[in-house]
């Protein structure tokens, strides 16, 4: 049986700056399951969490990620931008999703899984983004837990679900159906949802039967579900080859 996960994105960002390590001992101390962060790499391949590709909108640095060092980033945001290794160290043996931001590369996807694997955290860690990522990280691991992002009701092409062999099937929760709900389930696939922050939007997806919320209000969303008594219960899903 499958309880719904309860998903912080970037961590606590209606309390403490998004992608950051507050942030996201925060969500967890607030009842996450998991924990979502955006990854992309510096200049000298350090991944670090960062949505944007600069940092101006959090930091007030108008520059490229990709065009400074992770010393650089570092000094800028007087250490405000935490590196992928010490989230993980930080999150302890709670659950991970990346999202590989931007445009992704074999060279960021290796980089990211090489710390993974480093930090030894495999087991907790999967992944979300579009196709185009997610070709690229089941192309570097056969074994890799992948959530597939979807912005479109269109269903996925059966030979792209044939190559990603995703676990999870991502989609904005303003498309979500029972309609699609169904679907996704008769295919043998568990349903996340991203990023709903009412309480009124959260309970329809819970009355849907999702089996994962990504919002950036988890104390609201962990009280609805406990309240509920743990949210809609699935069926066993199709192996995600772990």
């Amino acid at each position: 049986m499958q309880t719904l996960t309860a998903v912080a994105h970037r961590g606590d960002p209606y309390r403490l700056r998004e992608n950051t390590l507050a942030s996201l001992r925060s969500a967890l101390g607030r009842g996450a399951d998991v924990v979502e962060v955006d990854v992309r790499l510096t200049r000298d391949g350090v991944p670090v969490l960062l949505h944007d590709d600069t940092l101006e909108r959090l930091w007030g640095v108008g520059r490229p990620l990709a065009a400074l060092s992770a010393e650089e980033v570092r000094g800028l945001t007087a250490g405000g931008v935490p590196t992928l290794a010490e989230a993980l160290a930080a999150t302890g043996e709670s659950r991970v999703m990346v999202d590989l931001c931007g445009r992704v590369e074999r060279r960021t996807v290796d980089r990211v899984m090489d710390v993974v694997r480093q930090s030894g955290a495999g087991e907790r860690v999967y992944y979300c983004a579009g196709a185009e990522a997610m070709l690229a990280v089941r192309a570097a691991d056969p074994a890799a837990e992948i959530a597939l992002t979807r912005t479109t009701l269109a269903p996925p092409r059966p030979v792209l679900l044939d190559v990603i062999r995703p676990r999870w099937l991502n989609y904005r929760f303003s498309l979500v159906s029972r309609e699609l709900a169904a679907r996704v389930h008769r295919d043998g696939y568990l349903l996340s949802v991203w990023t709903p922050d009412t309480r009124r939007s959260m309970a329809r997806l819970l009355d849907l039967g999702v089996d994962s919320i990504t919002t950036n209000r988890i104390d609201t969303l962990h009280a609805l579900r406990d309240g509920d008594g743990g949210g809609r219960r699935r069926g066993r899903a199709r192996s995600s080859g772990r």
